[in-house]
């Protein structure tokens, strides 16, 4: 018995999870006949997590890697076990970047270990930086692709980011919904205000006009009534540019239109403040001011309401815009979307406002230093400057 007990000691790992109760008694019973069995106590561990006993599993998982500290998926275990169940981030992130230092060739444990990262709120730079250096592995998995066209577009690369986008083919994936959409948005959009800056409007129309089509290497169409504020009222300020003052009416008069109430942005096809923001800018070029300071108050007393709101996610909750492989303190997300829109709304009104949007922006960089929206919207401050209404 106690041969083959040290043969099953030493065969791979692979492929092997217990389900059932006798499976959890063997193992007991096997870890008992020998303790220095790190692979029953690995299975031993994850029967334990998978029927919720957490304690336990991280006990057994413990003991694993105490016996075998060349196993990477007991670390990774670990990792998700510490932060998620016992809310140590420290020991999560010491379990992870130990895994990933046993394989790195693992894209898996490499998108997660990114997502712990960005959890941690560690500075856009050093992702990159560590993303570009891992690049190979990260060219294994649409997430961790996307990962890096985000970064660049959070660092105001959006040419790089645009170039990635077109070489490569992305696929659907569960958790995925509308993320390559918005950094494919997100680099047109932002490529536009810099030709409108540089007054190279006919340029800023076609990245505009390309903008609305979605090519077919992104993996996902347009959502029926999408809501395009954005690109029409920029739209509007290039025929503008060209002294087309009839056509940048007639956009401006289609950015005002849509939903004009802010809600809470929980899955990927709610409608985003920002849309509101846009709206709003049109009618101000419309010269409808009275109804561009509803809306951008709007925007503010939104926040203001709902700033202490306890969120919880429906029980049959899909579509969710962020990577589950680690909790989120939706509560916080709350507050941070409360204050984007204060941002939004303060940032709209303008003169006296500015100052109070730009210490929201910051004080949502603070605490989520990945957080695009308020990055690019702190940046409009002197772009909305040069316009005139």
């Amino acid at each position: 018995m106690a041969l083959w007990l040290q043969k099953a000691s030493l065969t791979s790992p692979d492929f092997v999870f217990p389900n059932r109760l006798e499976e959890c008694v063997l193992l007991k019973w096997a870890i008992g006949q020998n303790p220095a069995d790190a692979h029953a106590n690995y299975f031993l561990g994850n029967f334990w997590y998978a029927n919720r006993q957490y304690d336990e599993a991280i006990s057994c998982w413990e003991r694993s890697a105490s016996l075998n500290d060349t196993f990477p998926t007991v670390f990774r275990n670990l990792a998700l076990a510490y932060f998620n169940k016992r809310g140590d981030a420290l020991k999560s992130l010491e379990a992870l970047e130990k895994a990933y230092s046993l394989d790195t060739t693992d894209a898996r444990v490499l998108m997660e270990l990114d997502q712990l990262y960005k959890k941690l709120n560690h500075p856009p730079t050093e992702r990159l930086s560590f993303l570009e250096n891992h690049r190979t592995v990260s060219e294994q998995r649409d997430d961790l692709y996307l990962e890096r066209i985000t970064l660049y577009n959070q660092l105001g690369d959006y040419e790089t980011a645009r170039t990635l986008l077109k070489n490569r083919q992305f696929h659907p994936w569960e958790g995925g919904e509308g993320r390559v959409v918005e950094q494919y948005l997100i680099s047109q959009l932002e490529l536009a205000k810099q030709a409108l800056i540089d007054e190279r409007f006919a340029e800023a129309l076609a990245l505009l006009t390309e903008a609305e089509t979605y090519p077919t290497s992104l993996g996902e169409g347009k959502l029926f009534g999408v809501q395009e504020n954005d690109i029409f009222y920029l739209k509007g300020l290039a025929y503008e540019g060209m002294n087309d003052l009839p056509t940048a009416r007639t956009w401006f008069e289609r950015a005002t239109v849509g939903l004009d109430q802010p809600e809470q942005a929980i899955y990927y096809n709610d409608q985003q403040p920002d849309k509101l923001f846009y709206q709003g800018l049109a009618w101000k070029k419309l010269n409808e001011l009275q109804k561009a300071e509803q809306l951008f108050n709007r925007l503010i007393e939104f926040g203001e309401n709902h700033f202490h709101d306890v969120v919880k996610l429906d029980y049959f909750a899909v579509s969710l815009p962020d990577l589950l492989v680690f909790e989120a303190d939706l509560n916080e997300k709350n507050r941070i979307h409360c204050q984007y829109l204060m941002g939004l709304g303060h940032l709209g009104l303008g003169n006296g406002h500015t100052a109070r949007a730009i210490q929201y922006f910051d004080q949502i960089l603070v605490l989520d230093a990945n957080h695009q929206g308020a990055a690019r919207h702190k940046k409009m401050v002197d772009f909305l400057a040069g316009q005139t209404v």
